[in-house]
């Protein structure tokens, strides 16, 4: 069986096709800039070509994807009839969706109304579905939920806000989590490494970031709430924070809540502490360096307030689990950050954590690890997450029973 995996954004359609018999990838790409001028890039093999493009709309960005998949130039099948599934991720399933599903008209209804939880994303992944329906009538579409992994088993204690019954209720007002796919895939992997299912402590930690304390293979909590600006300070999201600073934010400019909001999202966080750059990347080439200016300190302060909302969240999440077995690392700065791994675990030798600092500074990009020192209670692994494999396989299992 051959997959197609989607991932529409607002303004972008990524995409890998997978050979479900190896579970390899045979090309993948990104189609960007969608609305605005169009940039398609398509990979497969060793090769990989470039090219500049009008891309009006998700329907024209899959035709694009369509088109390289079958061409004689780049193409990896013969034919369109060989993509036997497509798998669309889906960010948000709010309370409505507590599995994977096969998509009808009545999915689709209900994805577009849960809008207001994620306004961006949840029409860009209509978007992207409406397309592969029009240009693949025939083939089953399937859609996985970033919420699922957290919704379908975390308990009401912790998914519940402390408000009435009427925001809950009506208003849809309590964590929802996200990176679910992420999540799931890394606990799995870790079970396998274990030996047991276990009680895991995940940290995807990326532009956005979210932790999740996982026991038995089911959702305990995770950071992230009823949007992803819940949490972890992040890139450029602020994370935890008290409510009364938008009050505070739309006195002092005249601004609206809604700008607050983008403010929080789009200002704060690494960004807005360092002065420099949502990526962590720029952060620490500055932080790092002897460079001695009021820019050098900020960009210190940043990192090692990161690193202290993780450490606090790892900490916690041992209290709900009642000990942890394993702890792994996983998205961009996770996998390749081992300076911001030092920095999250250190002082945590307390709770049974002891990092080997340098299995942990030699630990290969986008490889699996165990950064343990020996003696340590706790295992501590480096995992490179895959949610599109997920998305697959969860893809696969559903249209295999039709």
């Amino acid at each position: 069986m051959k997959i197609l995996v989607v991932n529409s954004g607002s303004s972008s359609v990524k995409y890998q096709l997978i050979d479900m018999q190896t579970e390899k990838v045979l090309a993948k790409g990104l189609c960007e800039r969608i609305g605005i001028d169009g940039r398609f890039t398509h990979k497969w093999g060793d090769n990989k070509v470039v090219k500049d493009v009008a891309l009006p709309n998700h329907a024209v960005a899959m035709e694009h994807v369509l088109e390289a998949l079958v061409s004689k130039e780049t193409g990896v099948i013969e034919s369109l009839n060989e993509i036997n599934a497509i798998g669309n991720r889906i960010v948000q399933g709010g309370a409505i969706f507590t599995k994977s599903c096969l998509v009808d008209q009545d999915v689709i209804d209900k994805i577009r109304s849960l809008k207001p939880l994620a306004p961006l994303h949840q029409e860009a992944h209509i978007a992207g579905i409406e397309a592969c329906r029009k240009l693949l009538p025939n083939t089953p579409q399937v859609v996985v939920f970033d919420t699922v992994f957290h919704t379908s088993t975390m308990p009401a204690y912790a998914y519940r806000y402390a408000v009435d019954e009427k925001a809950y209720k009506e208003w849809n007002v309590r964590k929802y989590g996200f990176h679910g796919t992420s999540h799931k895939y890394v606990s799995q992997i870790m079970a396998e490494k274990f030996g047991s299912k276990g009680k895991f402590i995940v940290c995807h930690i990326g532009n956005g970031s979210s932790l999740c304390a996982i026991k038995d293979g089911k959702c305990q909590d995770t950071s992230m709430g009823l949007t992803p600006l819940e949490g972890l300070m992040m890139g450029s999201r602020s994370g935890d924070i008290d409510p009364t600073v938008v009050d505070t934010y739309c006195k002092n400019t005249g601004k609206s809540t809604e700008e607050a909001t983008t403010w929080l999202n789009k200002k704060c966080g690494l960004l807005g502490v360092s002065g420099v750059s949502e990526d962590m990347r720029d952060v620490e080439k500055i932080a790092y360096s002897d460079e001695q200016s009021e820019r050098a300190d900020n960009c210190r302060l940043a990192l090692a307030m990161y690193a202290y909302r993780v450490k606090k969240y790892i900490g916690s999440y041992m209290a709900v689990l009642g000990g942890c077995d394993a702890i792994a690392f996983t998205a961009g700065v996770g996998e390749n950050g081992w300076e911001f791994r030092e920095s999250v675990l250190t002082g945590l030798e307390g709770l049974g954590i002891v990092l080997d600092k340098e299995k942990n500074k030699n630990a290969k990009r986008g490889e699996y690890s165990e950064i343990e020192a020996e003696g340590s209670k706790t295992k501590i692994y480096v995992i490179p997450t895959n949610e599109e494999i997920m998305i697959a396989r969860e893809t696969q299992e559903i249209v295999s029973a039709l």
